[in-house]
């Protein structure tokens, strides 16, 4: 029951990670109807402003672990957004009324050059961070076995958890939600009535970028480990919790997230690490052939 427990936890916290990218392909989905490829890249980036910002508290003499955390997650989230703003107008600004396959295409090159760009800029080793969050909490014992959940963990959660509040309320309570929801529904209507279209999608890069910059740190502290590729296969299992979910809804991004880590958690666990991405996969696809639209997504109605 211990060894359960603990990989639910396991499971949970990576979900998390998951979600927060994955609702970055759904908000620029559901605003341009259009998956954003680079957009695990952008979730790598952040992974290595991080570790860039804790080297730097560090030779600051910064030694108050709260104050460290929250100038590095700003300074993440700020220079990580710049970068999300600079793809939405470098790749899919100009093509904004181009057949759907060329912002595809733009997309993937994007994702080519940035992480080719940061291979040039930052080295292909891999890079490291010691452990900045140490310790944690003893839940259970069973027999030989400790339950346990680490502090870094706990933060993964209590951000996660913040964050969806957060965005739920911009969704729903701000001009900038009203916006979005706007466009999502018709470009061209809500631009006809004073909606500055163009604005309200760059902003939606922004948060999601801001969003990935969030994963991309609490991956660093929890690992302590980056390179410039996993942006690659993180951005591939975010896509897919963003489907599973149902591409479109912000609350079924973080169900798909949650699912996809708990899946691979409890793989891994009980069966063998090599099939772990094979079993979450096989997930997607069944849950597509039963319900299309994903677990918490809506059939698209075609407008005339």
């Amino acid at each position: 029951m211990g060894y359960f427990l603990q990989q639910l936890i396991n499971g949970v916290t990576l979900g998390m990670i998951y979600g927060l990218v994955a609702i970055g392909y759904t908000m620029v989905y559901g605003i341009l109807g259009m998956i954003n490829f680079a957009h695990g890249e952008i979730y790598m980036i952040g992974a290595f402003i991080s570790i860039l910002g804790f080297i730097l508290v560090g030779l600051a003499g910064i030694t108050a672990v709260p104050l460290a955390l929250i100038i590095v997650l700003t300074a993440t989230m700020i220079f990580t957004a710049a970068y999300g703003w600079s793809v939405e107008r470098v790749a899919y600004r100009p093509l904004r009324q181009a057949p759907r396959l060329a912002p595809l295409i733009s997309a993937i090159g994007m994702s080519i050059f940035l992480q080719n760009y940061v291979q040039l800029s930052q080295g292909a080793q891999v890079k490291t961070l010691p452990p900045f969050i140490e310790g944690g909490v003893v839940l259970l014992r069973d027999a030989d076995f400790a339950v346990r959940i680490s502090y870094v963990q706990l933060l993964i959660w209590l951000l996660t958890l913040v964050l969806m509040a957060g965005f739920a309320w911009i969704i729903g309570r701000t001009a900038l939600g009203r916006a979005q929801r706007a466009c999502a529904e018709d470009r061209v209507m809500a631009s006809l009535v004073g909606i500055n279209v163009d604005r309200t999608i760059s902003l939606t890069f922004v948060l999601g970028a801001a969003l990935a910059a969030v994963a991309g740190t609490m991956v660093t502290l929890y690992y302590g480990v980056v390179d410039f590729f996993i942006g690659f296969l993180a951005g591939i299992k975010a896509f897919t919790a963003a489907v599973l979910g149902g591409i479109g809804s912000l609350p079924g991004a973080m169900l798909g997230g949650l699912i996809l880590g708990l899946v691979e958690a409890f793989w891994s666990a009980y069966f063998t690490t090599e099939y772990k991405d094979v079993a979450a996969f096989t997930i997607l696809v069944l849950v597509l052939i039963f319900r299309p639209t994903g677990l918490l997504g809506r059939p698209e109605v075609e407008k005339v």
